[in-house]
């Protein structure tokens, strides 16, 4: 969520920032400072009624204290007490309007992000490694999947309907070891604390982390809304400290968690739903971080490398692009994608989004810290798959797929899967 202060004293500096994003998100902006202005007008109203009214309190004591009648002072306070309510009332409901709109707005790309519309105008900032070559005909994860029984697309849409998978066999065992290997990397090697969180969680935590209400369509919520399934691990992870006050001496938090993620994808229909590249239910590996402002955007490019260091590790070759103003999320004010490169699809898939949210979804869950000079301030968070899969599992088996239909494992995941291959059937 933005800040009120900021707008009200750099409206057009806002609206310019917005405009990159494309949309029409700067012209909010008019009518959020309209709100803000009659909000101030009733709470300074009502501060001189509460005034009036102890004002007069206190003569109708002394009143009473002199034997005097007290009937219209009475009278007066009761109906400045009538006015009272009223602007409370009135006020309540712009300070709801008022968060409602700033709710909906999103956050300021970063001065430095590259300026663009969609997709297209993303820059590549640098990549990793080399395109494998074949010299048989390369098959994609869905017919690797059928002929080696990793998955089961047939039976899942039996159970759950379309767009879920079922893992099976060999294809549940290297699903289950390159969740171990990411675990045991981020926490052994790169610092991060593992947390198992709830997988529910509440609407708050939803809104704080900016899911809600923009994309509510998109995610499984019952309860009438009170309760949902987490979309990913950064909804419960990053609210794990919301409404406290931390201090500066335990910043950077580093937090990794696996969960299972849950979309709907509303509006995706048609788009990648082949095989296992998009589907409703997948594992994912995350990395939070709770950083002091002064630090985050280097722990930004700290948790970049976190990320590629997995794909590095398991040999893939993969690029990491930076999103452009247009394209770059609601929340977040810098991105970068890893795309891994994926010789079946002919194509990079994306398994991890880097972001940088500034203090956008701390001031949404009122998550603050002590700085050195006492104040209280609100942190930057950021996060990033580390990684997501099935994306990251179909490139896998479709890089190191062998002539004889089997398919080689990565040498560091090998102790996590307890084998060298995958054997042709």
């Amino acid at each position: 969520m933005l800040d009120i202060r900021l707008i009200r004293e750099q409206p057009d500096f806002v609206k310019s920032r917005l405009a990159t994003r494309g949309g029409d998100e700067q012209l909010k902006i008019d009518e959020v400072l309209a709100v803000d202005a009659e909000r101030r007008k009733l709470e300074t109203a009502l501060q001189q009624f509460n005034a009036d009214r102890k004002r007069l309190s206190k003569e109708i004591g002394a009143a009473r204290g002199r034997g005097e009648d007290s009937t219209e002072l009475e009278e007066r306070v009761r109906k400045i007490g009538d006015e009272i309510a009223e602007l409370v009332r009135q006020t309540d409901a712009a300070e709801m309007r008022q968060r409602d709109l700033l709710l909906n707005i999103p956050n300021l790309p970063h001065a430095g992000a590259p300026i663009g519309k969609t997709a297209e105008d993303n820059p590549i900032i640098r990549s990793w490694g080399e395109k494998a070559t074949f010299d048989f005909p390369v098959l994609d994860h869905v017919a690797l999947g059928a002929k080696l029984q990793l998955f089961d697309a047939e039976r899942a849409t039996k159970l759950s309907g379309s767009g879920f998978i079922c893992f099976t066999g060999p294809g549940a065992r290297l699903e289950r070891a390159l969740i171990q290997f990411m675990l045991d990397l981020h926490t052994r090697e790169h610092g991060y604390l593992e947390v198992s969180p709830p997988f529910l969680v509440r609407r708050d935590c939803m809104i704080g982390t900016t899911q809600l209400p923009k994309f509510e369509e998109d995610m499984y919520g019952f309860e009438d809304g009170a309760m949902f399934l987490a979309p990913t691990a950064e909804v419960p992870v990053t609210n794990i400290h919301r409404e406290e006050i931390l201090p500066l001496a335990e910043l950077p938090k580093k937090f990794v968690a696996y969960t299972p993620c849950f979309r709907r994808e509303a509006g995706s229909a048609g788009r990648e739903t082949r095989g296992i590249i998009r589907v409703h239910q997948f594992d994912k590996v995350e990395l939070v971080k709770i950083t002091s402002p002064e630090s985050s955007y280097a722990e930004h490019e700290s948790l970049t490398a976190d990320a590629e260091r997995v794909l590095q590790l398991l040999g893939l070759h993969y690029r990491v692009i930076e999103l452009c103003t247009g394209d770059v999320g609601f929340g977040s004010a810098k991105t970068y994608d890893l795309e891994v490169w994926s010789p079946g699809q002919k194509a990079y898939l994306e398994v991890s989004s880097c972001s940088n949210f500034e203090d956008f979804q701390a001031r949404r869950m009122d998550l603050r810290f002590k700085d050195a000079d006492g104040k209280n301030r609100f942190p930057h968070t950021l996060n990033g798959s580390g990684t997501a899969l099935p994306r990251l599992f179909a490139a896998l088996v479709e890089v190191y797929q062998q002539a004889d239909g089997s398919v080689r494992i990565p040498e560091k995941l090998q102790p996590y899967f307890g084998d060298d291959s995958i054997p042709s059937v």
